[in-house]
């Protein structure tokens, strides 16, 4: 029974030391696999040196240089429009009469008053010379003279009022009257705007002002002509910056020859700034954006736990500057030459191992032109 005993526990260690020496093996291969993770397939690029003009970017409002909607002077009756809408007229050119017909005869009644004045003075010189009157009876004639010429020149000048003429040579809009209407002192008749050049209106933030000056190229884009750029100078600046916003108003002038601009229009304004030096640029999607830093990965030979060597990546910290298209200016953090990552930086720690294939590379256009625009 003893003998029985001794035997199967005999066999129970050969099965334990059994299974512990398989264990052991097991333990051994795993202990000598690589345990390396994977390499992540990522695109590359070098990082290269560009020489960007910085520009100021704003929202603007085109405006013409000279435009008003012209008013009636004085109270009357539409009787001759002599423009047709949306004509091109010069300086001086009648537009609008107004019925003169009663200023009109109160002229020719104040012009032969202004005859009988003017006889009675040269008679009461003549006489005056024969010491038949007194110098106060000339005096009085004379009076009578100037009180007739004055009414005849009021009377003109009413009359002038009614006919409107063009300011300034432009284009007139669509008239507010039409013939035979009766309108008021001050009530709106015509549009009229000189259409070449336009003003160019924006806002800047105050800190952006030392930057700007007179005589800087600034480019106009429009929404109703999207493949056009309209170069224009900065011709004005407010001398003074709004309380409210902290802006200061500019103003550029743009050349407008076939009346492409209109007033009143949306549009995008770029101040250009002088050349700047030479800066990094790298594709937008290189930067991993986080809330403790921006960084980008930079693709370099590593050396593993076992002294392999292994193409992996190191994480670095970067400042951004401006962007443009599909490109992006680093101010501070990578060199020149070096290979970054333009894709896939998300899925990437430092020092991990990555395999490059650039097969299929990201955008990487300063001014790219998608399909659907």
């Amino acid at each position: 029974m003893i003998m029985k005993f001794l035997i199967a526990l005999v066999g129970f260690a050969l099965v334990v030391l059994s299974l512990g020496a398989v264990k052991m093996s097991q333990f051994k291969a795993m202990a000598s696999m690589n345990h390396t993770p994977p390499a992540s397939a990522v695109t590359t690029i070098k990082a290269e040196l560009a020489s960007w003009r910085p520009t100021i970017n704003a929202i603007a409002t085109l405006a013409p240089v000279e435009g008003v909607t012209l008013g009636a002077d004085a109270d009357g009756t539409v009787v001759h429009i002599a423009v047709e809408n949306g004509a091109m007229v010069k300086a001086g050119d009648i537009l609008i009469e107004l019925d003169t017909s009663v200023e009109a005869a109160q002229l020719a009644a104040a012009e032969a008053r202004r005859v009988i004045a003017q006889l009675d003075r040269e008679r009461a010189v003549q006489l005056l010379a024969k010491a038949t009157i007194s110098q106060a009876e000339l005096d009085a004639a004379n009076a009578q003279l100037n009180q007739a010429e004055a009414d005849s020149a009021a009377l003109r000048a009413l009359m002038a009022k009614k006919v409107v003429r063009a300011p300034f040579a432009g284009r007139v809009g669509i008239r507010l009257v039409n013939l035979g209407q009766f309108v008021a002192r001050g009530a709106p008749l015509v549009p009229i705007q000189r259409p070449d050049p336009m003003f160019v209106n924006f806002n800047i933030p105050q800190r952006q002002l030392p930057e700007i000056q007179v005589g800087q190229t600034v480019l106009v884009k429009v929404d109703a002509y999207p493949d056009r750029i309209f170069r224009g100078t900065l011709s004005a600046i407010n001398p003074a910056v709004d309380a409210a916003s902290r802006n200061v108003s500019v103003q550029a002038t743009v050349s407008n020859p076939d009346e492409a601009l209109r007033s009143g229009m949306f549009a995008r304004a770029e101040v250009e700034m002088p050349v700047g030096k030479p800066t990094v640029v790298i594709p937008a999607t290189s930067i991993a954006y986080a809330s403790y830093g921006n960084s980008v990965y930079i693709v370099e030979k590593m050396k593993g736990a076992d002294g392999a060597e292994f193409l992996g990546v190191r994480q670095q910290f970067v400042k951004l500057g401006v962007s443009r298209g599909d490109q992006i200016a680093i101010v501070d953090g990578i060199k020149p030459g070096e290979e970054v990552v333009t894709s896939g930086v998300f899925k990437l720690r430092n020092a991990m191992p990555v395999q490059v294939n650039n097969t299929v590379q990201p955008g990487n256009n300063p001014a790219p032109k998608p399909a659907n625009t």
